[in-house]
């Protein structure tokens, strides 16, 4: 039986020359990165798993800076770029009503008040103050979705549907 595995980052580089990599988050959870939280590290998506446990964490403008235990050298991380780190089913935590995990979030359908199918949510974005949603749309540009109130009005995901009211300018090319 296979267990399930989501994303939480993805290493881009090392950082100095103590075994500290570069993550690009693909979480909301703080806790993820914690000392002494387990992540797996995926070379890609058919690539065997490498349990890995979180020694240092800290943030660096628009990343993360993680050390694994076993890990001092940057010659010991120089493998891990480019691999992917996910957590288990079994370490995502319950969330509040009307709170969605990412995965929960990427692949739905987007259509607007109207009915009119837009297209699926493909990436989550984290600028700032609110989450932005990139829908990819046929024969046109992404579309960015701002998660706020005013904007996204429904989410049901178990149909992977999202209904949303455009705010003036949203649609426009």
């Amino acid at each position: 039986m296979d267990i399930k595995m989501y994303n939480v980052g993805k290493v881009v580089n090392t950082h100095g020359i103590a075994g500290e990599v570069r993550v690009v988050r693909i979480t909301d959870f703080d806790e993820r990165f914690e000392p002494g939280e387990e992540l797996y590290w995926y070379q890609d998506e058919n690539s065997k798993p490498q349990k890995l446990i979180v020694n240092t964490h800290r943030k660096h403008k628009t990343f993360d800076l993680l050390t694994f235990q076993g890990y001092t050298t940057i010659n010991q991380v120089e493998e891990l770029k480019g691999g992917i780190l996910k957590v288990r089913e079994d370490q995502l935590s319950d969330l509040e009503e009307d709170e969605f995990y990412y995965h929960e979030i990427i692949g739905c359908t987007v259509e607007t008040v109207e009915g009119e199918a837009l297209g699926k949510v493909k990436e989550i974005l984290s600028p700032g103050a609110n989450d932005v949603w990139v829908v990819q749309r046929t024969k046109q540009k992404d579309l960015l979705v701002p998660y706020i109130e005013q904007v996204v009005k429904q989410i049901d995901i178990e149909s992977k549907r999202i209904v949303i009211e455009p705010m003036e300018g949203l649609l426009d090319l």
